[in-house]
């Protein structure tokens, strides 16, 4: 998916990840020729053609975000990044280092561990000889779905950062309070290393929720009177409060309605702002988001199908997706938003990736 939001900009060397079942939906999308299946830790070198301008990963968030364990970067799962860092330092002592380096992963990184992972991944970047800067972009600007995630940005020591690339500070709207603070606290030899990225400010979503759903997916069929009901039930008193206001304008509305487990019990909140809430994986009841419809004073209830929830993460009708509807929840609740990565490579990464480099036309070459 971020090969999605890349574009043609880009020529791709080499992908990974360990889950077949994201390698098959790979191959579906793009051929398998470049990509392979394996634990990112066990890669080489040698299994890396060439050298590449951008080296991208999305690395597991499960252990830092605010819903897991908070084993953080030594998790199970988030400590894939120390095995894409020890490729990019064999490659560094290869001569094959890249310009530039971008990682995506959740708000929680900047809080991990009290913040000494932040700083933790800070330093390893840092020492393999680049400077760094992040940004907190939520995919609402481009999407209906509020999906706040930050991106990191580094360029390499000898590769010179256009100006107009710099702020003196943070840059609204991509500096979240969480970022700030973050930086505030880094030691002195990294923030001596840090970058304010200078963006555009972003083009606002011109469509909603209701402009992404069909009117009867095959996967996600209407619930009964009764089930319905039961979701409604557990509505708590501010959404039920909105649900009332949503039956009286008498317009249809359409609310995403997520679960949260609390100490009295599972308690359902709706939104009716027009975005859906953040997607995540099918690992639980409480994960799975629902659609409420209101129209003429009436309430129905259903599940996002699954291609309902790739246009809300920026994907056209025509991305594969799995056959399973959980096997494509879990792929898209994993994925990054293309339109996001569309704006950050053009307003970021290929004026960064060109800086100081004489150009023939040709793509520029991707590792990710």
């Amino acid at each position: 998916m971020a090969r999605a939001g890349l574009g043609d900009a880009w020529r791709c060397l080499f992908a990974n990840d360990f889950d077949s079942r994201k390698a098959r939906s790979y191959a579906d999308n793009w051929g398998g020729a470049e990509f392979r299946l394996a634990d990112v830790a066990l890669l080489r070198p040698a299994d890396l053609p060439g050298s590449a301008d951008l080296a991208w990963a999305s690395f597991p968030c499960q252990d830092l975000s605010l819903a897991g364990a908070g084993a953080g970067l030594s998790g199970a799962r988030s400590s894939a990044f120390w095995g894409f860092y020890a490729l990019l330092r064999a490659l560094c002592a290869e001569g094959r280092a890249p310009r530039l380096i971008a990682l995506e992963n959740v708000l929680g990184l900047l809080a991990s561990k009290g913040g000494a992972d932040f700083v933790a991944l800070c330093g390893a970047i840092a020492d393999l000889g680049y400077r760094f800067g992040a940004l907190t972009i939520d995919a609402a600007h481009f999407v209906p779905q509020s999906r706040p995630r930050l991106f990191l940005v580094a360029l390499a020591d000898e590769v010179a950062a256009p100006a107009e690339r710099i702020a003196p500070g943070p840059v609204a709207p991509f500096a979240a309070p969480a970022l700030r603070r973050a930086v505030d606290a880094l030691p002195a030899k990294l923030a001596a290393r840090w970058l304010w990225w200078r963006l555009p400010p972003p083009l606002r979503a011109n469509r909603t929720l209701i402009d992404c759903l069909d009117a009867a997916p095959d996967d996600a069929p209407w619930l009964d009177a009764a089930k319905t009901q039961a979701l409604l039930a557990a509505l708590s008193k501010a959404s039920r409060a909105e649900l009332e206001r949503a039956r009286e304008a008498g317009e249809r509305r359409v609310a995403a309605l997520f679960r949260r487990t609390r100490a009295d019990g599972v308690r359902a909140e709706a939104r009716f702002d027009g975005l859906a809430g953040c997607l995540r994986t099918p690992a639980g009841g409480s994960s799975r988001q629902f659609l409420l419809d209101i129209e003429c004073g009436t309430a129905r209830a259903r599940l996002i199908g699954a291609r309902e929830a790739a246009r809300l993460m920026g994907l056209p009708d025509a991305y594969r997706l799995p056959a399973r509807r959980n096997e494509a929840y879990h792929l898209l609740g994993d994925g990054v938003v293309a339109p996001v990565v569309r704006f950050l490579s053009e307003s970021l990464l290929l004026p960064l990736a060109l800086a100081g480099a004489e150009r023939d036309g040709a793509p520029i070459r991707m590792r990710a």
